[in-house]
C-alpha cells in the first residue's frame, strides 16, 4: 500500500470504499509525505479567503484530514472550528492537534447526525474532487450551515465542468449568493511531479 500513499494513489481510487482505505493507510504520514512534499497551498488560500470575507468561527472544515485547515483558521482568530471527516484514522490525528471543538465522522454524501442550520461558516479544502465527493454533497452542507454562512470551498478545476459542479452551482443560484470562484494553484513552487501545477476553484458564497 505504501506506493498508493501518494496524489497519485488519491486521484487513482474509483470508489468510496477505495477512497476510505487510502485515508486509513495514509493519516499517520499524510502531513509529512503530501502536506509538506507537495507544498500544499489549499489549506492557507481556503482559511485566508474565508477569514478575508468576514468570516467567524463555529465553523465547519468538512473533509477536515489531520486538521491543516482548522490549525490555519484557529491561527487567524476563527475559534471555535469543528472537524467533519468520513475516515476516523484522519481524525485521530486531527484530535491530536487540539484545534478543533468536536470532530465528527460523516459522509456528506448521506445524511449527517447534524442539525440543520448549525453553523456560521462552512470551509473545504481537497474534498470537492476525483473519487472523492461530487456536486451533489452541496446539498447537505447547505442544510446544516445557518442562513448568512459564509463558504469557502475548493473543486479541482479538472472536474469542475465535467463532474457537474458548474451545473450544480448555478442551479444553486435561489439558495446562494455573492458567487466567486478564482483558480488558484493547489500547490506551491516545491511541488513536484505531474500534478505540480494543478488549479483549483476557490469558491466562495453566501447561504441566502
Amino acid at each position: 500500500m505504501a506506493d498508493k500513499l501518494t496524489l497519485d494513489g488519491a486521484y487513482d481510487v474509483k470508489s468510496p470504499e477505495e477512497t476510505k482505505g487510502l485515508y486509513a493507510d495514509w493519516a499517520d504520514s499524510y502531513d509529512v509525505t503530501f502536506a509538506e512534499k507537495m507544498d500544499y497551498q489549499s489549506p492557507r488560500l481556503v482559511a485566508e479567503a474565508y477569514a478575508k470575507a468576514g468570516g467567524c468561527g463555529n465553523v465547519l472544515d468538512v473533509g477536515a484530514g489531520t486538521g491543516i485547515v482548522g490549525e490555519m483558521l484557529v491561527g487567524l482568530g476563527m475559534t471555535p472550528v469543528h472537524a467533519l471527516d468520513f475516515s476516523p484514522e484522519m481524525l485521530a490525528v486531527a484530535r491530536g492537534k487540539n484545534v478543533y471543538e468536536t470532530l465528527t465522522e460523516g459522509d456528506i454524501t448521506k445524511r449527517l447526525d447534524l442539525e440543520d442550520e448549525s453553523f456560521d461558516g462552512v470551509v473545504s479544502a481537497g474534498t470537492f474532487t476525483n473519487g472523492h465527493v461530487g456536486p451533489d454533497g452541496l446539498d447537505e452542507l447547505l442544510r446544516i450551515a445557518k442562513h448568512g454562512a459564509l463558504f469557502v470551498l475548493t473543486i479541482h478545476e479538472r472536474h469542475f465542468e465535467s463532474a457537474g459542479f458548474a451545473a450544480k452551482l448555478e442551479s444553486l443560484r435561489g439558495e446562494i449568493k455573492g458567487l466567486i470562484k478564482p483558480k488558484v494553484r493547489a500547490y506551491g513552487d516545491g511541488a513536484e511531479g505531474e500534478h505540480a501545477l494543478d488549479e483549483v476553484h476557490l469558491a466562495q458564497f453566501v447561504k441566502v
